[in-house]
């Protein structure tokens, strides 16, 4: 089974605030842009569920429609609309309106598992979705269909991130161990390509608070500090997990902070040194 856990930071640590279980395992999280206390996870059991973090028990609502694990979910930044999309092993990409019972639109053209679902913060009813084709596609709800088809990998990817500072700008993280930077208004080539990673590529993000900077973690066990625009790329590496690091996030709060998670089963939150100098 699955549990969700509420943490929150304090001078000692992180203190639990809530846990919710479910009968499955859990595999993204998103939180919505208008509440505080609502968020939706998805799970193996092809379901997303909506969370109120306000209320002791949950969830509020259960949306099943994907016929396999759903591997990503995310709420749309676009104050205007209540969007989220979700990502799953059947091969699409479904639209909900948490306020729906029921899925808006099905999008449908990718050929092997989607491991990454993610918003444009700039474009509105714009998202991106990177899978095991190793392909990065473009999708607009409005059109209902694909816009951009990037060949980016010659390897599974399992995870991209747009630019917050940048509306052509994303990247993705691949099993062939290389982070891609793509522009897209020119898709033949990739704009940037990051070594380093000596083992497939979990999460990569971009930081809120710099533009040229972004985060990535490894089944390698580390955590690496980039920054695209300078001849020596590489920031810094952190090692601290004992095994797969598979998630990764940077504070929308503090400008220096990081969180992460592994297989060793710990949450750390951190202040890379690379951070906390002019980058």
């Amino acid at each position: 089974c699955g549990t969700l856990l509420i943490l929150d930071p304090d001078e000692s640590g992180l203190r639990l605030f809530r846990s919710f279980d479910w009968n499955d395992g859990l595999f993204d999280v998103t939180w919505s842009e208008n509440n505080e206390h609502v968020l939706i996870t998805c799970s193996g059991d092809g379901s997303l569920q909506l969370w109120d973090t306000a209320k002791a028990a949950g969830p509020l609502q259960v949306y099943k429609e994907h016929t396999q694990e759903v591997y990503s979910v995310d709420w749309s930044q676009t104050r205007g609309e209540q969007l989220v999309v979700s990502g799953s092993w059947d091969q699409t990409v479904k639209l909900w309106d948490p306020t729906v019972g029921k899925s808006l639109c099905t999008f449908r053209g990718h050929e092997s598992i989607i491991y990454s679902t993610i918003w444009s913060p700039h474009i509105p009813g714009c998202f991106a979705s990177a899978s095991g084709d190793q392909t990065l596609r473009i999708w607009d709800v409005k059109a209902a269909g694909v816009r951009i088809v990037i060949p980016a990998h010659q390897a599974e990817i399992l995870s991209c991130d747009w630019c917050k500072y940048s509306e052509n700008l994303l990247v993705t993280g691949a099993v062939d161990c290389s982070l891609r930077g793509w522009d897209l208004r020119n898709v033949r080539q990739p704009v940037f390509e990051l070594l380093g990673h000596t083992y497939a590529i979990r999460r990569v993000k971009f930081s809120p608070f710099h533009a040229s900077v972004l985060a990535s973690c490894s089944y390698d066990f580390t955590v690496r500090f980039w920054n695209f625009s300078k001849p020596d790329f590489l920031l810094e590496t952190v090692e601290h997990h004992t095994e797969f690091t598979c998630g990764l996030d940077f504070s929308l709060q503090s400008p220096t902070q990081v969180a992460d998670c592994s297989w060793d089963e710990t949450i750390k939150i951190y202040d890379p040194a690379c951070l906390t100098i002019p980058a």
